[in-house]
């Protein structure tokens, strides 16, 4: 991995004896080792694979009229650009950050202690800021008297609590709504919104959105040409692959590369088809591989069922009756019918 450390540093979240959550400030940057290297490179590796990631910029969020709503915060993001002017060392500027985020973790009953990771380092030519709040995790070692003891390292498998910003492309284009980045919860922002609001930041591109929107434009081009049924899923797949290795390099996805993706289908056009005005889309956008699949499969859940299958077997293994709200599948795959036969073979004994 061509990752390159430029400064890292901990600083731990505790909370003090009258009960107030502070920060326990670190006076001098991680030093390099091996050890960092492994930490700051997995957590790269594990926040990049991280599906349904948000994306936003420094700055308050706009009312329907298109106006702030509420005052910024501007604290972070300009103890960040003193820092990036030399104005700060790394370990001031991460020293105000801590101060930051336990100032916010003040305001909510729910907040636990931990560490605060900084890192900032370069990966194929851009600069990034990694931030993230890490949990200890209690664990059992053997020491080299084979002595059992306790300690607690960091739990990077539950990475919940983490942001990271593109510093080259903010700096490039400071009017980008995207060159932050964040996990969502499973239930949208709610429990991370302090996490961003130390920061002084807000959702900026609606990747969801912008994927259904993208799906709903190539069916509506597939649609409108001469291609047979199974051209047109070939099409469908084409434009799946080009997103799915886009978000395997965490990369986002471009319209003109999908419309020479398209191209190469034997559709040419599809960037003029998307300009016409029907289509909200940017110009480029996070991939969502989970919007993105129903180009590929059909699935629903509801009622204690459960159905998926492969798009190209919609009309032929498949049938959809739209008047009678019914699936005919020809064909029940090997295992579920097994489980039907015993299942009928002991109803039969009863």
């Amino acid at each position: 991995m061509s990752l390159k450390i430029d400064q890292a540093i901990l600083h731990a979240v505790i909370r003090s004896e009258d009960g107030q959550l502070q920060c326990k400030l670190r006076p001098q940057p991680l030093s390099h080792s091996n050890a960092l290297d492994d930490l700051v490179g997995e957590l790269h590796r594990l926040y990049t694979a991280k599906a349904g990631k948000g994306y936003g910029h420094f700055g308050a969020p706009l009312g329907d009229d298109g106006e702030p709503m509420g005052d910024t915060n501007d604290a972070f993001r300009e103890a960040l650009i003193a820092w990036r002017a030399g104005e700060k060392g790394f370990v001031e500027f991460s020293a105000e950050a801590g101060q930051l985020l336990g100032q916010e973790l003040g305001k909510y009953d729910f907040a636990t202690g931990g560490y605060l990771l900084m890192a900032a380092y370069n990966h194929v030519a851009s600069d990034y800021l990694f931030v993230a709040m890490l949990s200890p995790k209690p664990s059992v070692s053997v020491s080299d008297e084979m002595e059992v003891q306790g300690s607690e390292h960091l739990d990077l498998s539950n990475l919940q609590l983490a942001a990271r910003i593109d510093l080259t492309e903010w700096q490039a284009d400071p009017t980008s709504k995207k060159y932050l980045t964040f996990v969502k919860g499973r239930a949208g922002r709610k429990v991370a919104d302090f996490f961003l609001d130390f920061m002084g930041c807000v959702e900026g591109v609606n990747a969801k959105a912008q994927n259904q929107q993208l799906m709903k434009a190539v069916e509506d081009f597939v649609a409108d040409t001469e291609l047979d049924k199974g051209e047109r899923q070939q099409a469908r797949d084409a434009v799946f692959d080009y997103c799915k290795s886009q978000v395997a390099v965490g990369e986002p996805i471009q319209l003109k590369d999908v419309s020479d993706e398209l191209a190469d289908q034997g559709l040419d056009a599809f960037y003029q088809f998307t300009s016409n005005g029907a289509y909200d889309l940017e110009e480029t956008f996070p991939a969502d591989q989970s919007t993105l699949r129903a180009l590929k499969k059909f699935s629903g859940t509801g009622g204690g069922v459960s159905v998926s299958f492969d798009a190209q077997h919609l009309g032929e293994r498949v049938q959809w009756d739209p008047v009678r709200d019914t699936l005919t599948i020809h064909g029940v795959p090997p295992n579920l019918l097994d489980q039907l036969k015993r299942r009928l073979a002991g109803e039969k004994d009863d």
